[in-house]
């Protein structure tokens, strides 16, 4: 970095609000892991504080000249593109009053809180009344940021997640999509019904599973000195690169529902424990977009865990920490991991049904911020898309409908994209992967996974946000995102002989 005096005030300040975001972290995560029940108030409260402390650090009325002048100042690429960076976060944090950012904050929690018990308890309407109030500020947020940037409000929204990605972007992805995936689904599911499938035997005791994490874990890299996993409602990954915090969830009668969900998210931590050094408390050492984040860990779950040469990995660590089983045999296991069904719940979704999931609810939330329906319109749409997109009924089941995910009670609102934009990404850094490394899938069945991690590290990891995601996918890939990718990967996987 030079010494240039703008723009070394300006690294001080984000570097400040990186500090900030720190705390922000390691709060909301014991929110989700740790915290008793009764804290809840007091720790929304805490975290409202926190969160207008760091909207107010990022429109100090000087950060405007401090921007202008260090323009003029003699940067490298590397500044500059962290100047680019901060100009965008400090545009949309300036799009939006202190107060709303403190009330959405309070809403928000208030929401989640509650929806942890609502949610299981199936009570949509005891929901309904907290979720008001959190769509209510999304809709202001929307509007703000839409007046700021000239976009759509929910485009608005979409870009905090996905820079530089429309609403009309993904209209013609999941255009695309529903002409194929639906028929892909019913060929696979014809194949599959003349397979046999041992199944498991339960119970599987929690400790065997945190075990059997632990060990999986390391197998992927994982580093222990800098991050931990625990235990919540929702699985998650969260911290900062220097801490990272993994949460996943136990059932004693399903193992793989905690160790793929475990995968994913050591997938998400590799790259935050990944992320250069150097330019760590920037702008430019952030990941580039939830959806470039979303695909490392769609890499680590989709992409290695469940092919064929990963399985025979898996398979004797099953074995060594559940028990010896029949269904534990590599051939079994990985038919197991590869099952297509259609189900109610996305985070257990099969990666050729996923994407339904997806859709579904990018057109109910891209509708509820725009306007076109409300808050209370929700199960009904639900339903009618669950049966249009996966042939399932859901009337009356809030549980496993639309009260399942955690991202709209929190205010998440412009997330849900980024899954399917990962699937894509992942699809293809595997394709650019095996054309650099031709005998790739050899190496991982002998237990050498450095290859895949060293591929990522230098195309993705190491990269943070020095590019606009267009540029970063060009560079790792050697074209831009091309949905043929994952479509070629899912008939190779479910459909070749």
């Amino acid at each position: 970095m030079t010494t240039a005096s703008n723009y070394s005030e300006l690294c001080r300040v984000w570097a400040r609000i990186y500090r900030f975001n720190h705390l922000s972290a390691i709060v909301g995560w014991d929110r989700n892991a740790m915290m008793p029940p009764k804290g809840n108030a007091a720790r929304a409260a805490a975290e409202a504080e926190l969160q207008t402390l760091i909207h107010r650090t990022r429109t100090e009325p000087r950060l405007a000249e401090l921007l202008r002048a260090a323009e003029q100042e003699p940067l490298s690429e590397l500044e500059h593109a962290n100047l680019r960076e901060m100009r965008r976060d400090w545009r949309d944090a300036n799009a939006l009053p202190e107060s709303l950012v403190e009330a959405k904050s309070l809403a928000g929690a208030k929401c989640e809180h509650a929806w942890r018990t609502q949610r299981p308890a199936n009570d949509w309407q005891g929901f309904l009344a907290n979720f008001r109030e959190v769509v209510r500020l999304s809709r202001e947020e929307a509007r703000l940021l839409a007046a700021e940037s000239g976009l759509s409000k929910y485009d608005a929204l979409m870009d905090r997640f996905e820079p530089g990605v429309r609403a009309a972007d993904m209209d013609r992805l999941f255009a695309d999509l529903k002409q194929w995936l639906p028929g892909l689904v019913a060929r696979v599911q014809s194949k599959q019904r003349a397979e046999t499938v041992i199944a498991p035997a339960p119970p599987f005791a929690v400790a065997a599973q945190r075990a059997l994490n632990h060990d999986v874990m390391a197998l992927l890299g994982f580093d222990f000195a800098a991050g931990r996993l625990d235990e919540s409602a929702h699985p998650f990954s969260g911290g900062v690169p220097e801490d990272v915090r993994l949460t996943t969830r136990y059932r004693e009668d399903d193992f793989a529902q905690s160790l793929m969900g475990t995968i994913h998210e050591t997938g998400h931590a590799r790259f935050e424990q990944n992320l250069p050094r150097e330019w760590l408390g920037q702008p430019l050492g952030v990941a580039r977009s939830y959806g470039i984040h979303e695909s490392q860990s769609l890499s680590f779950e989709m992409q290695l865990a469940r092919s064929r040469a990963f399985v025979g990995l898996l398979a004797p660590l099953l074995s060594a920490q559940l028990g010896a089983q029949p269904a534990f045999a590599a051939d079994n296991l990985y038919l197991l991991l590869t099952r297509v069904k259609p189900g109610l719940i996305r985070v257990d979704a099969d990666e050729a049904t996923y994407p339904a999931h997806v859709i579904l609810r990018y057109e109910i939330e891209r509708a509820l911020i725009e306007g076109e329906i409300e808050a209370d319109d929700i199960p009904a749409l639900w339903d009618e898309k669950m049966q249009a997109l996966l042939g399932i009924d859901t009337r009356g089941n809030y549980r496993d409908g639309c009260l399942q995910d955690v991202h709209w009670p929190d205010g998440a609102f412009g997330y849900f994209p980024s899954y399917t934009l990962g699937a894509m990404y992942a699809a293809q850094w595997f394709a650019a992967m095996r054309r650099a490394v031709p005998d790739l899938d050899s190496k991982i069945a002998a237990g050498d996974l450095t290859p895949v991690f060293a591929w990522l590290n230098a195309n993705i990891w190491s990269q943070a946000s020095r590019w606009e995601t267009p540029e970063l996918v060009k560079c790792a890939s050697g074209e831009a995102l091309n949905p043929r990718y994952f479509r070629e990967h899912l008939e190779t996987r479910y459909l070749a002989a």
